[in-house]
């Protein structure tokens, strides 16, 4: 049976891509993600504040004005050794185009519509397959309207395009008001692939300090309802490939994203938590279970269970909220 897929043009030899981590911190290790079963690797992210500023320049404002914001130091890592700078992320992805031979998709953090933009032609020329745009932006503004959000990512998406050649996929946000307009808005403005969904890192209060603290928790299965959800509605209706990048962690995951709509799902907490090696069990137990079922391909399942093609695609809508919330039976 065949597990290839197809993903913004590119030919890969199974749906399971590694998603942005520091697991593509070093080649070596990006070397390990094709050795354990891994069809492509999106590079962990370069940022728009490492594009915009110099370091030398970041540490020395940084540390000259401890005392005017001195609690909002802990959120910036000390600047030598955080993560790499745009001359090392290029080369980087030189390195590892020379390396290995599953495509490598580059990454951009950002919200601004600048001069970082140029990095995304440097990464096209350093050999990166495609690219994804990774825009986290937390809208605080009350001025700041739906519509003004919106436009950020177009536009981004816009100023992007016009500066490589390479496919782009967008990864997006679950937050908007009409996220199947959103899709297909950047869809029309040329999105090759749209992924679902970035996940906001939640700030926590630490008690103790009477301080806000940064937080990070790696996901789980549960987290897989949301894209799925938005992934089996947008398939067939929108012009991008599909991915989805949250609460990917059992072969059981893989297969309900590919029957939704994804071309690929995108594993990261996975492999953090339980190493490499999960990538090859996981496409072993795919071929046990299509073996089982008596699918020949991943193309075969791809979009079967979307809402197109679901025998009650009010199952996605309103109606599946009222079903849900009448089947439950609390327990005396």
């Amino acid at each position: 049976m065949s597990l290839t897929t197809n993903y913004l043009g590119l030919v890969l030899r199974n749906p399971i891509v590694a998603s942005s981590s520091p697991l593509s911190h070093t080649v070596e290790s990006i070397k390990r993600l094709e050795d354990a079963g891994a069809s492509a690797v999106v590079m962990y992210s370069l940022f728009e504040e490492q594009i915009t500023f110099d370091s030398f320049y970041v540490d020395h404002y940084l540390r000259s004005n401890a005392d005017s914001f001195a609690e909002s130091l802990s959120y910036f890592p000390e600047m030598n050794t955080y993560n790499v700078w745009p001359d090392e992320y290029l080369n980087l992805i030189r390195r590892a185009k020379e390396s290995v031979d599953i495509p490598i998709i580059g990454s951009l953090n950002g919200v601004s519509i600048g001069g970082w933009t140029n990095y995304a032609g440097l990464i096209e020329d350093a050999g990166a397959d495609a690219l994804e745009l990774n825009v986290y932006y937390v809208p605080t503004s009350l001025d700041l309207s739906g519509r003004e959000v919106e436009d950020i990512y177009t536009d981004m998406l816009c100023q992007v395009k016009r500066a490589v050649e390479i496919p782009i996929a967008m990864k997006l946000s679950p937050f908007f008001s009409s996220t199947a307009n959103m899709a297909k808005r950047l869809a029309d403005e040329g999105a090759n692939g749209l992924v679902l969904f970035n996940r906001f890192y939640q700030p926590d209060f630490d008690l103790d300090a009477l301080a806000v603290k940064p937080h990070l928790v790696l996901s789980n299965s549960d987290e897989l309802r949301l894209p799925l959800r938005w992934v089996a509605i947008l398939y067939g209706r929108v012009l991008a490939d599909l991915a989805i990048t949250t609460g990917i962690h059992t072969h059981e995951d893989v297969l309900k994203g590919l029957m939704a709509g994804a071309k690929v799902t995108m594993m990261a907490s996975e492999l953090l938590q339980n190493g490499l090696r999960r990538i090859k069990e996981i496409l072993s137990e795919m071929d046990r279970w299509m073996d089982e079922h008596e699918y020949i391909s991943v193309a075969q399942m791809v979009g079967s269970m979307s809402q197109q093609h679901c025998a009650e695609p009010a199952a996605f809508e309103r109606a599946n909220y009222m079903k849900t919330l009448d089947s439950y039976r609390p327990i005396n």
